[in-house]
């Protein structure tokens, strides 16, 4: 018995999202930007001719659902593995069994691997001449984006479906079909569902379909019917029955978001850099990492021009050690508020860069002559083109001399831009006697 056998005895004790799971295409929800009427998606489920895929999205954005849509309209067989819990020797077998079959009854089958993210490139390797050969037709389901975390030999074979986060109108809907549903929802119920409920319901959800239906069974369940025998759902009893908004965010989002973070740090805008960060942070990525760019950025991008900015990041860092985050993160939107408001300039970023590429290209890094320690002294004695050492606290703080290898003497890898505090420098510099 697979997941597709729907005669199961203790059906009725499946949770409510199982149970109003939709068996064909015509009573999916959302995604219609991969199911419409011209789609290759809906043509080739409708044909039976859908080749080797992955589906890719969210939690409860129905990625099993059309896997079991393709299983109950196609005319193939289907097998159904969780790559958590399976091995190469699992995939041999439905691949062993798939050649007999193709051979003997000319029907093909169906692999339908959930997590499929989860297998290790020799797990993947064990298919993949069955999925070239046309022994199998594989169907991955995953909740990471493939391109990264899958192998590329399974990837380079696989048509990509992305599925997206269910519309509010789209999980309010599916609601309302569990609440009417007499046979698999909660129409045998006596109900009634306010509209601030459902709204409520929808936007906890955050796009999860799954997760609205299981708060909506809670809620059922755990409210007692009035004298009219009623049970009444109301905003406070939705919010009673849903946990904390879920922000789930998978490998590719942490990357995008922190991305963005990074961005509107640079581009001078506090607002979206707060909310980029406690995206982050709120969907359970380290806080540190939010720490550890902020600090970078208060010199790549403000550096010179404002010096402050890193001493301000360093020390929310450590507020945060010291303190934890729920009160850490109050100095941590001081500092992004400080560094995205900071007066900007990559100098340090591009003198960096400038000094490693002159130590690569330098013929004769050799230290000049009055540079060199004094404790010990030369092999070879001075010359007399070797100049002595002078004291700049000798001629009040400053006298012209080389300091830079011969060979690159001349060399400029610091600029200093016209930006904040970095104007006063760059008057400094220009005010230095040149003789």
């Amino acid at each position: 018995m697979d997941l597709f056998d729907f005669k199961n005895d203790n059906i009725n004790n499946a949770p409510l999202a199982d149970k109003m799971r939709p068996k064909k295409l015509e009573d999916f929800l959302g995604q219609t930007h991969i199911l419409n009427n011209t789609s290759l998606l809906m043509r080739a489920i409708a044909t039976d001719k859908l080749g080797s895929c992955i589906f890719y999205g969210p939690p409860g954005t129905g990625k099993t659902t059309l896997a079991s849509i393709i299983a109950n309209t196609t005319k193939g067989n289907f097998a159904k593995l969780n790559a958590v819990s399976s091995g190469v020797a699992d995939a041999k077998a439905v691949i062993d069994k798939s050649k007999l079959d193709l051979k003997m009854y000319n029907k093909t089958t169906y692999l339908l691997l959930d997590e499929c993210h989860r297998w290790s490139k020799s797990q993947s390797d064990c298919v993949l001449s069955a999925i070239e050969d046309g022994s199998i037709v594989f169907i991955g389901s995953t909740t990471e984006n493939p391109l990264v975390s899958m192998t590329r030999a399974i990837v380079s074979r696989c048509r990509i479906f992305e599925l997206k986060p269910l519309l509010e109108s789209d999980i309010i809907e599916g609601l309302k079909r569990a609440v009417s549903d007499k046979t698999n929802g909660l129409g045998n119920y006596k109900l009634t569902i306010t509209e601030d409920a459902y709204s409520h319901f929808a936007f906890n959800a955050a796009g999860d379909l799954r997760n609205a239906l299981n708060a909506l069974e809670l809620a059922t369940l755990s409210t007692p019917p009035n004298r009219s025998g009623i049970i009444k759902i109301d905003r406070q009893v939705a919010i009673d029955a849903s946990q904390k908004r879920a922000l789930s965010i998978d490998e590719g989002m942490h990357y995008n978001a922190l991305s963005a973070f990074c961005k509107s740090l640079r581009g001078s805008d506090p607002n979206a850099a707060l909310f980029w960060a406690f995206r982050l942070t709120e969907s359970g990525s380290d806080p540190m990492i939010i720490f550890r760019r902020l600090i970078v950025h208060a010199s790549e991008d403000v550096g010179m021009a404002d010096p402050n900015a890193l001493t301000v990041a360093v020390n929310a860092c450590l507020a945060y050690e010291r303190i934890g985050y729920t009160e850490g993160s109050i100095p941590l939107t001081q500092a992004i508020i400080y560094v995205a408001t900071a007066p900007k300039s990559n100098s340090v970023v591009i003198a960096r860069q400038a000094a490693i590429d002159a130590v690569h290209n330098c013929k004769d890094p050799s230290v000049p002559f009055h540079l060199r320690c004094t404790k010990y002294p030369p092999i070879t004695p001075p010359t007399s083109k070797d100049k002595e050492y002078s004291y700049p606290h000798d001629f009040g703080g400053y006298i012209k001399q080389q300091y830079l290898p011969d060979c690159i003497k001349n060399e400029k890898f610091y600029n200093s831009t016209k930006n904040g505090n970095e104007k006063s420098v760059s008057e400094f510099l220009k005010k230095l006697p040149t003789e």
